[in-house]
């Protein structure tokens, strides 16, 4: 019996490793691919990634924006990313950061978590802080799917601090907050509910309890080194749940897609030394 997005997660990094490869096709590296920074240099970037990434890594996160600013085509260019990332075998994680209320967070749980939709992913990533009950409609889709949510909770960017490390009147900070209320969601052993805690520095936080994925943004370009993961996450109760996250240190030995599968392996090969 399934026991959810557990099932698919745990899987995919037994298969593959610990990584989540990012395609992040912002201007800077489309000009130092020698692509036009364009829909059609977009497309030649997204299917080099998919051909490097695809085969090698267990989670491939695009982010969404820098196909959204490519409007309609861009966001046809990231269908067929999406599609091609499945296909290849690695679970999809659409870096999209949605958070709203009622029938507009229905409406996007619709658009990236609906076997129905051409953007439809093995999860997404939202904000909490509308509430955490504000996810509702995401985290009941993908526990009926198999699919997961990867909640903001301790960010790398340093004007998040103020906000997530508030402490609540419940005498916890915001962000132990969210890590609680998903950790109340996963007692079922689904994993529905990840999170989303930066790497580049301590995080202050209590996991032991999530019984979920955690994605780790930050190694390579960010600063953070397979080294540090240990440190920062230690306490963690089961490190297999920890997925690190790296994008421009891996996308910066494209565009040819051999050597993207050898950055990709060779940043997963150091993750899995040091985590052990």
């Amino acid at each position: 019996m399934s026991t959810g997005f557990a099932d698919r997660y745990r899987a995919a990094v037994t298969a593959r490793g610990r990584l989540c490869a990012g395609i992040d096709p912002h201007a800077a590296l489309l000009e130092q691919w020698g692509l036009p920074v364009s829909v059609d240099g977009l497309r030649a970037f997204a299917e080099a990634a998919v051909a490097g990434l695809g085969p090698t890594a267990a989670v491939i996160k695009p982010q969404v924006a820098f196909f959204e600013a490519f409007g309609s085509a861009g966001l046809a260019v990231l269908e067929e990313t999406i599609a091609g990332c499945t296909a290849a075998g690695a679970l999809v994680l659409a870096d999209a950061k949605r958070g709203d209320i009622g029938s507009t967070m229905a409406a996007y749980t619709t658009a990236w978590l609906d076997d129905a939709s051409p953007l439809c992913s093995d999860a997404v990533t939202v904000s909490p802080y509308l509430g955490f009950g504000a996810l509702t409609p995401a985290v009941e889709q993908s526990r009926a799917t198999d699919r997961g949510v990867f909640v903001l909770a301790r960010t790398s960017n340093p004007d998040g601090q103020a906000l997530q490390t508030a402490v609540t009147a419940d005498e916890a900070t915001v962000a132990q907050s969210i890590v609680d209320a998903a950790a109340a969601v996963n007692a079922d052993g689904s994993a529905t509910v990840g999170l989303v805690v930066g790497a580049t520095r301590e995080h202050g936080l209590d996991l032991r309890d999530l019984a979920g994925p955690i994605l780790s943004p930050g190694l390579g370009a960010q600063g953070a080194t397979a080294a540090d993961l240990a440190a920062i996450f230690g306490d963690t109760a089961d490190l297999t749940w920890l997925l690190p996250a790296a994008s421009r240190s891996i996308l910066g030995a494209g565009p040819d897609p051999v050597a993207l599968a050898a950055a990709t392996a060779a940043t997963r090969d150091e993750i899995e030394a040091a985590l052990g």
